[in-house]
């Protein structure tokens, strides 16, 4: 028998393991272990996902009681004692500090509960019984950040309430962390009513107001205990966007504000905290005028407003952060461009005021000037006086433009090659049929659509350079048919108009400027006419420190917003209107100048947009009510008959430019025109021949009243049409209907860019109103009738 034979298993103490035993069984019965092999080497065990999810557990479990033990409660932050933020011009020169922060804390019961349960509707509507902290709101909110969906906070009103008062406005990491750690602690140290009373106290709601009862303050002029439901909830509303939803500042918004209201009010239906009977009842309560700081009187108030707006729309620096102060903000204005503006107004319009007409109470002034070649805002001017009248009138959104926008329709059927129903390519010299209230044809037939000229002209046939020069509402109708209504609203918005600019509409009525685009995107858009079709946004800011650090400012690009010879030869007909047509008055300024003059419906106003080689100006002058903020006709408005855009806009911007440019040579246009653009017009039927000082009495049409045209009444009621300039009969005397022109089928409606469907005045105190901007004094709608 072998060694191998012989060979028995043996237990510890060395004796003969018996046949059959276990130790032999196991021996007998152990598997093979196989290597893992091909994809499955890539696959991680069971093991080993759960021993790291398990890590990672500890890890964060680790990390969140160090955390709880390491971040302390700190004390409050600097925004108790926030520093003003100092606003300069480009040369260093000081424009305005913001003052000091207006805060007056008060105990939670001084609250009403209605105005508790509309700030939780707004922002926390489970405060009272969910944990300090949303986890999944943060994830979203941060997924959403990530993801280019906007930054979102998804914090509670506790981890609010962390930031207003310990931490500060920063989109940090650690200053989250810290947020989430101090949160929980505050939430286990102080009750749900502690916390809420000290974010009522700390919020932000705007106009420099921090705080519930600064707020009640400052738009209602009363204290907290006073406010109704519908007042809370407008407060509430605030807090999502405090600035941009202050519809007296920003009229234009009231569409977005009124929106958050509402779901402010339904958010409290839904929580049973108010009665859908209550509910149904509540009106939109318009906050008063604001009182700003005499520090900002004069034109600085509205200069800081702009730069603030530019600032935050621009996501440079949020509102929240801006109002805790100590920024240094070099603006591009240039101060003798500054003043030169002023006293342009000044000596041309404003001086002109007199105690003892009363329509002179409703003139208010606007104006910006750009630098071409550069897009920086040089000058502006907001109205007489920011702690007087506080909305700025360079940047508000809710008048009519007028027949400013048809250089707009014209450059943008030379960049489209567009072509007349009859195939003719559109050049200056085009003839266009120009009788008063003539149908639009399109390509399938009759528009329905038919606008009258200016007091009901007949002009027969006509080229577009002389219809340019005249305003002429029927050939400039049928040309934005031509090009396609859709091709002149892309090149607007190329050239510089806001996209969400109220009533910028794709029909034929586009043409006649029912648009409601600001003073200071007019003078953009001109600017990129005069920059050769190339446009970038405007710049207001050149440099933002803070503590020394510099803040970084968006580089603004430019691209080529329509072809060198649409913008070209747009500025050659827009120079015949200065050298013969309604803007003569431009000449002034001994240099060479494009413009176009305009004026809204029931010259509600007025305006002139033009610009030499180096400077694009705006000027425009507004009625509006001061009492009711309603916006007014300027008929008899200085002195003169009738407001024309050839009148006081165009001396005032003829002033403004001798002035600004006083140190320049004057430049000559160098153009690139459309092939044809020069050559002589065709013969065309006689035209009837301008009143007498046309251009000195008159913006597009004669002065004097032709036979058989109605007079303009002294004060136009609702019910009654008083003939316009330039234009904006669109929706008027049209003797036809147009599916998107103003007035047919609704006006601009109140001074948010919402509202009215119709030519019947909006029902006073309507539930939800979106319509007029003051309740029951019919709002302020730039169309009535």
């Amino acid at each position: 028998m072998s060694d191998e034979q012989n060979w028995a298993q043996r237990d510890p103490d060395g004796r003969p393991l018996p046949t059959g035993s276990l130790g032999a069984k196991e021996k007998r019965g152990r598997k093979k272990c196989h290597k893992r092999t091909g994809w499955r080497r890539a696959v991680p065990t069971w093991r080993t996902v759960l021993g790291t999810v398990l890590g990672i557990a500890l890890l964060l479990i680790g990390g969140l009681i160090a955390g709880y033990q390491i971040v302390d409660i700190p004390p409050a932050n600097a925004s108790a004692t926030a520093q003003s933020n100092i606003y300069l011009y480009k040369d260093g020169t000081v424009i305005a500090r913001d003052g000091e922060v207006n805060r007056e804390n008060v105990r939670l019961n001084r609250a009403p509960l209605t105005v508790q349960h509309a700030v939780l509707a707004a922002e926390d509507r489970g405060f009272h019984s969910e944990p300090a902290v949303d986890i999944k709101a943060m994830i979203r909110g941060a997924w959403n950040t990530l993801t280019g969906k906007g930054k979102q906070s998804g914090s509670t009103i506790t981890q609010q309430y962390v930031k207003n008062y310990y931490l500060g406005q920063e989109q940090t990491v650690v200053r989250k962390t810290k947020e989430f750690f101090i949160a929980v602690k505050l939430n286990r140290e102080e009750s749900k009513d502690q916390i809420l009373e000290g974010y009522l106290n700390t919020s932000y709601f705007g106009r420099n107001a921090y705080g519930i009862q600064a707020a009640a303050q400052a738009y209602y002029g009363k204290h907290v205990e006073a406010l109704t439901t519908a007042e809370g909830a407008y407060l509430a509303s605030l807090l999502n966007a405090p600035s941009v939803y202050d519809v007296v500042a920003h009229p234009e918004n009231k569409a977005n504000a009124l929106a958050r209201w509402n779901y402010v009010l339904d958010g409290m239906v839904k929580e049973e905290w108010l009665t859908a009977a209550e509910r149904a009842t509540t009106r939109f309560p318009v906050p008063g005028e604001a009182k700003p700081s005499t520090g900002l009187s004069g034109q600085r108030g509205y200069l800081v407003q702009a730069a603030e707006d530019y600032l935050t729309s621009n996501k440079i620096i949020d509102e929240n952060t801006l109002a805790t102060g100590g920024y240094r903000i070099t603006t591009t204005l240039d101060k003798k461009k500054q003043e030169a503006l002023v006293d342009a107004v000044e000596n041309n319009v404003m001086s002109k005021t007199s105690n003892t007409r009363m329509i002179d109470r409703n003139v208010r002034v606007g104006g910006a000037s750009i630098d071409p070649g550069t897009g920086k805002v040089v000058a502006m001017y907001g109205g007489v006086d920011y702690t007087k009248q506080y909305v700025n009138n360079a940047t508000r959104r809710d008048y009519q433009v007028g027949s400013t926008f048809k250089p707009f329709v014209f450059t943008s059927a030379v960049a489209n090659d567009s072509t007349t129903q009859d195939g003719q390519t559109i050049t200056p010299n085009t003839v266009y049929d120009g009788t008063n209230m003539r149908m639009v044809e399109g390509s399938d037939g009759p528009t329905g659509y038919a606008p009258a000229n200016e007091d009901d002209v007949d002009y027969g046939d006509i080229t577009v350079r002389t219809a340019t020069d005249r305003s002429v509402n029927a050939a400039y109708a049928q040309m934005a048919e031509d090009v396609g209504p859709g091709k002149v609203k892309d090149t607007a918005i190329g050239l510089g108009i806001p996209e969400n600019t109220p009533d910028l509409t794709a029909s034929p009525s586009i043409a006649l400027g029912p648009a409601t685009a600001s003073v200071l995107d007019m003078t953009e858009a001109y600017a990129t006419l005069a920059n050769h079709g190339r446009h970038g946004t405007y710049t207001l800011v050149a440099k933002v420190t803070k503590d020394g650090e510099n803040i970084t400012l968006p580089v603004r690009d430019t691209e080529q917003a329509v072809s060198r010879t649409a913008a070209d030869t747009t500025t050659s007909i827009l120079q015949t209107v200065v050298e013969e047509g309604t803007g003569t008055a431009a000449q002034a300024a001994n240099r060479p100048a494009a413009g176009k003059t305009g004026t809204a419906e029931d010259d509600r106003a007025a305006w002139f947009a033009g610009y030499t080689p180096d400077l694009a100006t705006v000027v425009a002058v507004m009625g509006q009510d001061p009492d009711t903020g309603t916006q007014t006709p300027l008929y008899g408005a200085l002195g003169l008959p009738r407001m024309n855009g050839g009148g006081p806009p165009a001396a005032t911007w003829a002033d403004y430019t001798t002035a600004a440019l006083a140190n320049a040579e004057p430049q000559e246009f160098d153009l690139e025109l459309q092939e044809g653009a020069d050559e002589p017009a065709p013969p065309t039927e006689e035209e009837p021949e301008p009143e007498p000082e046309e251009t000195e009495e008159t913006e597009d049409t004669p002065s004097e009243t032709p036979s058989g045209a109605p007079t303009p009444p002294t004060a136009p009621s609702p019910s009654s049409h008083a003939p316009t300039q330039d234009g904006t009969d669109g929706g008027t005397n049209t003797g036809g209907t147009d599916t998107g022109g103003t007035g047919d089928t609704g006006g601009t409606g109140d001074t948010g860019g919402i509202g009215d469907t119709g030519d019947t005045p909006e029902t006073e105190e309507a539930p939800g109103d979106t319509g007029g901007f003051f309740e029951g004094a019919g709002g302020a709608r730039p169309q009535d009738q």
